[in-house]
Formats: C-alpha cells, structure tokens, sequence
C-alpha cells in the first residue's frame, strides 16, 4: 500500500514525469502527440485510501501495455508541466498547438466532459515556453440613454482606447475615430487613445460610454483661420477703407508714428502664431469639434477690428508720455515674443519623435525657457506680456479690455496644465506656480 493513501498509478506517474523509476519496476514511456482515447472505468480508477485498505497492491503493467492513470491524476500533472518551465518541451507540445489556441478535453467522467483549460502556445528563443490568454468583451452603451451600440467580443487586454475607437468606426462609419470620446463613466473625461485595457478599473466584461463630439476640424486648420482673419481685418482700418470711417478719410495715413508702429507690432504678432502654426506646434489632440470654429473666430476678429477702429482713428491721440512710453512698450514687446517663441520650441522638442507622451518641461540653455523654474506655463506669461506692453504702446480702452480677457482666459488654461502636471508626476518641481512667479 502507498504511504498516505495515494494511489499507485498516481505514484508511478509521478515519478515517471520526474524522470525517475519505482525500485523493481519497470516503466514504459506514454507515446508521445496524443491522449489516452478515453478515460479509464470506475473499475480501472484508481483506489482511495479507504477502499486500499485490506486489499494487495496491484501488480505493474505488463511491459509493452500502456497504464491509463485517473483524471485527476492526468489533470494534477498537466498543471504541474504547465507550472513549471522546465517540463519537456515535447510533452507541453502535446498539449498546445503553437501560435493558436486550443481547448483539451479528458474523455467523459460519468456522461459529461471535463475541459482541462485553454490554452495558447507561443514560440519564442526559448521553446517550452507555454502562455495562456485570456480575452476580454467591451460594451459601449450610448453616455446619455445607457443603450447598448455595440458588443465587441475577443479583444485582446493589451488592446489601446484607440484600437477599440477603430472596432467602433466599422460598426458605425460616420463616427470617426476623432469623433468619439470613449469614458468610463458618462460623466467622467474622456479616455486617451494611449491607455490600455487591462489597466484599466474594470472586469472581463468591459462597461465604456460613448459621445459623439460632432464633426470635427483639424487644430492647424483652426489656428490658421483664426490668425489670418486678424491680420487682414486689421488692414482694413489701417488704410482707412471708404466704408469704415467714410468717403473724406478714405485712405488716409494717421500723422502720429504710434499708430504705424502698432500695426506693425500686431502684423508681427500674428505672422509669428501663422509660423509657429505650421513649423513649431506639435498637437497631442488632433481636432477640435466643428462648431468651436464659430466662437474662437467671433472672439479674435470682433477684438482685432475694434482694437484696430481706434487706433487706427483719425481721433485717436498718442500715449501720454509721448516717445518713452512708446519705446518702453515696444521693448517690453519684443522680448515677451522672443520669450513665447522659445517657449513653444521647447515644448515642441519634447514631442519631437511623434510621441504623444506627457513630459515634465526643463529649462534649456535658452534664457528665455529659464522661466520654467518658476511656472508652468511660461508661454502664456509671454503671452500676457505682450498684451500687456500692447496696452502700454497704445493707451487704448478696447486694447485693455482684450488683454484681461486673454489673462483670465489663459490662467485658467495654466492651471489645468499644472494641476495635471501635479496629478501625472510626483517628483514635479514644488516651486512651480501656473502663469506667475511666486503668486499664481
């Protein structure tokens, strides 16, 4: 009798696995490619210790007769291979088919099939290498009526937002990939296209949400048409057209320097934002919806004309400190320009290669980028800045007016950018504030 109860096919199984032999016995290797054609009988099974008792133990198998162990036994033994990757490679291979997958079934336990597991077998530099795959189901519900749009069933784990935006878009062609927006929770932000499925907070059964954004427009395309609309509204006060301020100051030139050099510093400032548009920018959003179009036009060109109507004014008045003012503001203009365009360099080299990985920005050998030491969003302190000495240059209420509406508009854009910074990278410099030094 087996000590422990065990069973004797059990024991002899196991050791021939482990390559060794039972003293006075002698072991005939199972032929390899195959499994047993069927179970063994209850009668063939092996005994439990409680039936053991008082009985002889059975004599070995004759040689040249193959010995059929229990299904547990089988079972037990080809999670131990599995387990382990020092097994023989021929004996796994048995198994698995390489590079699909496959289901092993053991015959029939009392009428119903047992399914061992299921397997995929892959092929590397190591050949007992022996992985097993499982595939997850996505849902996507509709974000605001919870109806099911789709089911997509054997998506890999390792599979992208983006790679189940593209199974979408060939179940639905009108919603392009950039016109989805894909949450977890209907209320929650949308999911980028870099995230992966398995890590995110959900099951084998995935629960997404889908919005459509309306159509959408390329950012290049947007920055383009709302920078070329100011730059050529703005001509059209300057040179004082017939239907502007009327038939007797009909292209006319004001008498005052100011106003010459304010159109050009405006000019520069636009044709600067056109180059950066289409050299300098690297975008990690492609698009924008459609519809935005309309507003941010409506914001640049309603203040680039009236700006531009009193300046350009046969009324208008110089600033009051005359050629001071004047050479202060331009400086100030220039080097807050200088400042925002190295910034955007900066920026663009971190996405250099195409990546749309978010990094920490550093300074560089360049001055101007020293003002990452102390925030964020150094681009839009440039920013402000020219407005600022725009202002100062031109001494004119709508001009003001523009400038505190981008402030506010930017510091809220800055602190979205810094708090994400914060929430993305631990080792984030503590001394960073979002738009300016030391205060906010």
């Amino acid at each position: 009798m087996a000590p422990g109860g065990s069973a004797p096919g059990a024991a002899r199984l196991g050791a021939a696995r482990l390559g060794g032999t039972e003293p006075g016995r002698e072991l005939v290797p199972r032929p390899r490619g195959r499994l047993p054609a069927r179970l063994p009988s209850a009668a063939q099974r092996a005994p439990s210790g409680a039936e053991e008792r008082g009985r002889a133990v059975p004599a070995a198998p004759a040689p040249g007769r193959l010995h059929r162990p229990s299904a547990s036994t089988v079972r037990s033994s080809l999670a131990w291979e599995m387990k382990n990757s020092r097994t023989e490679f021929s004996t796994v291979s048995s198994l698995c088919v390489q590079k699909a997958q496959s289901s092993v079934h053991l015959g029939s336990v009392k009428g119903k099939t047992t399914k061992l597991f299921t397997a995929s077998c892959i092929s590397t530099s190591v050949p007992n290498s022996c992985e097993i795959q499982m595939q997850e189901q996505v849902e996507i519900l509709d974000w605001k009526t919870k109806k099911q749009l789709c089911f997509l069933d054997k998506v890999e784990p390792n599979a992208t937002i983006r790679e189940i935006r593209l199974m979408f878009h060939k179940l639905y062609p009108r919603w392009y990939p950039a016109r989805q927006s894909i949450k977890l929770d209907p209320k929650g932000k949308s999911l980028r296209d870099e995230e992966i499925l398995q890590h995110l907070p959900v099951g084998t059964t995935a629960t997404l949400y889908f919005k459509d954004l309306g159509p959408q427009i390329g950012w290049t395309t947007v920055f383009l048409i709302e920078y070329t609309g100011p730059l050529f509204i703005y001509f059209l006060f300057y040179f004082r057209m017939p239907f502007v301020y009327g038939l007797d100051e009909r292209f006319t030139s004001s008498p005052h320097p100011v106003v010459n050099l304010a159109c050009i510093c405006h000019s520069f400032h636009y044709i600067k934002r056109l180059i950066e548009t289409v050299f300098v920018h690297r975008f990690c959003h492609g698009t924008m919806p459609l519809r935005n179009i309309v507003k941010n036009c409506l914001y640049y060109w309603g203040f680039a004309a009236w700006l531009a109507y009193y300046i350009n004014h046969p009324l208008y008045t110089p600033p009051s400190y005359g050629k001071k003012q004047i050479n202060f503001a331009v400086i100030m203009f220039l080097l807050c320009e200088a400042g925002n365009f190295s910034i955007h360099v900066a920026l663009s080299d971190l996405r250099r290669n195409g990546s749309k990985t978010r990094k920490i920005p550093y300074p560089t050998k360049n001055p101007f980028t020293w003002l990452f030491f102390f925030v964020s969003c150094p681009n839009y302190t440039y920013e402000v800045g020219t407005w600022i000495s725009f202002t100062v240059m031109t001494q004119c209420v709508p001009v003001g007016l523009f400038t505190l509406l981008c402030f506010i508009q930017m510091t809220i854009w800055a602190k979205d950018k810094h708090c994400t910074y914060l929430r993305e990278f631990k080792d984030y410099p503590s001394l960073r504030m979002p738009i300016i030094p030391f205060l906010l």
